[in-house]
């Protein structure tokens, strides 16, 4: 037996590199995978190439009424909720002295408040089945660069929203762990390495399967453990 068979794990950002590959990985091997983002066609897409039928609910997570919706339908569908992924994020690279408010309200509203009031509205279903939460961090939300104040705050503030989390629902058998990546080989990389003019070689980078494969060896850990924090990293330096 496949050994999420009987789970029911949402993925959020699924319609992106990451997101995607998380889901694929899920359905491969055996669960009903949940996807949410923004592009619907591309959700729908996704979902059609999972070993068995994904189920979408597409929604802008930062707009409270789209998130409302996207909780009512899936939880009237799936009426117990195993884990979810928290994967969508945005980034916009600044100098602290130029950067924009908008943009770091922008990221903040999507790489804090969506996930935030999302596990708020999950938490009944989530304490009910003694289910698990990953948020997908950054290696910025660990130790902040230049010109990458705005994001880093945000995963700062990520990273302090599952600390909080794990100690509050630790007693009732939720499990929290926060996956602090670096560079992956994703569209959002290419543009961060175009904004710094570097090359981008995605061949030397952490690829999307490969945060795929330790997301499903966290959810398939005893209930006796728990793995708070992990950080991944290229193996080459760039």
């Amino acid at each position: 037996m496949a050994r999420f068979s009987e789970k029911t794990i949402l993925v959020t950002g699924a319609s992106g590199g990451v997101g995607a590959a998380i889901a694929q990985n899920l359905g491969e091997e055996g669960a009903t995978v949940c996807l949410s983002g923004r592009n619907s066609e591309r959700l729908q897409e996704i979902a059609g190439q999972l070993s068995q039928p994904g189920r979408c609910y597409p929604g802008d997570l930062t707009i409270d009424k789209e998130m409302d919706d996207v909780v009512r339908r899936m939880l009237a569908e799936n009426p117990r909720l195993d884990g979810v992924i928290h994967g969508a994020a945005i980034i916009a690279l600044a100098p602290v002295a130029t950067g924009s408010t908008e943009d770091f309200e922008n990221q903040f509203k999507t790489n804090v408040l969506a996930p935030y009031r999302l596990t708020q509205l999950l938490l009944p279903a989530l304490t009910a089945s003694r289910g698990q939460v990953i948020f997908l961090n950054s290696s910025a939300g660990l130790v902040a660069r230049a010109e990458v104040s705005q994001y880093a705050a945000t995963k700062h503030a990520l990273k302090a929203v599952a600390d909080s989390l794990r100690e509050e629902c630790n007693p009732a058998g939720v499990r929290v762990c926060s996956l602090f990546l670096g560079a992956i080989a994703t569209s959002m990389q290419e543009s961060v390495r175009a904004y710094q003019k570097r090359d981008y070689h995605p061949e030397s980078l952490i690829q999307p399967r490969d945060v795929a494969g330790m997301v499903s060896v966290l959810l398939a850990l005893p209930t006796t453990s728990e793995v708070t924090d992990v950080t991944m990293r290229p193996t080459a330096r760039s």
